[in-house]
């Protein structure tokens, strides 16, 4: 019976678990509101996911406070220039849409610059999560993204796909937003990873870890 309230037994490891992937989504959301700050809130949530629920350690909300506050500046700014762009970007795919409708070619023009998009999202995928494990100068960080989106474009797609539909569950329904981001930074880790450590040799030792851990 005593082990029923050991806190290394597997039950009360996915009680905390749950509640980091609860509390994480509820803190990215939250942080996400100025929008401005969706850049250091990405990071600071894909920092946390790795670094303590997928290793089910404590200090899961401790680590987001702290990375959010170490990227804040710079990534307010990366978000900026992001923004820029993202909104020029969304522009082009409503005018493709109306045209769409009213032109014979109009959907090949919009199946055509849809493709286009998935570039740029793609090193999206890379650009935040790069932020939350290393350290960068804003025009490296851009670089390094740009660069593993064309090296790793099926995992770039993937990661597309992934986040993609997180935010499409966001963006409809509330419930959602209370775990979907957690387990969207969960799933794209387990591909993002892989490819951080090609180039990362410092990570072996984490994944050495995590294999330890059965992950």
């Amino acid at each position: 019976m005593s082990g029923l309230f050991d806190p290394k037994n597997d039950l009360w490891r996915t009680v905390s678990a749950m509640t980091d992937v609860c509390g994480l989504s509820f803190l990215w959301a939250a942080a996400c509101v100025p929008v401005v700050t969706i850049g250091p809130a990405t990071a600071a949530l894909y920092f946390a996911v790795v670094r303590h629920v997928r290793r089910r350690e404590d200090g899961a909300f401790k680590a987001f406070f702290h990375s959010f506050r170490m990227n804040f500046k710079q990534g307010i700014l990366a978000t900026l220039v992001v923004l820029v762009p993202a909104f020029f970007l969304q522009l082009g795919w409503r005018l493709c849409r109306m045209a769409a409708a009213s032109t014979s070619y109009g959907y090949a023009v919009l199946a055509g610059y849809s493709l286009l998009m998935l570039l740029p999202l793609g090193a999206l995928m890379f650009l935040f999560p790069l932020l939350g494990r290393f350290s960068f100068s804003l025009k490296d960080l851009f670089a390094m993204a740009s660069r593993l989106t064309l090296a790793h474009l099926p995992t770039a797609l993937l990661l597309v796909a992934i986040n993609g539909a997180a935010a499409f569950l966001c963006l409809r329904l509330v419930l959602p937003l209370f775990f979907v981001p957690a387990l969207a930074a969960l799933a794209s880790s387990l591909l993002l990873e892989k490819v951080f450590r090609r180039y990362a040799p410092e990570l072996e030792e984490e994944e050495a870890a995590e294999e330890d851990l059965g992950i």
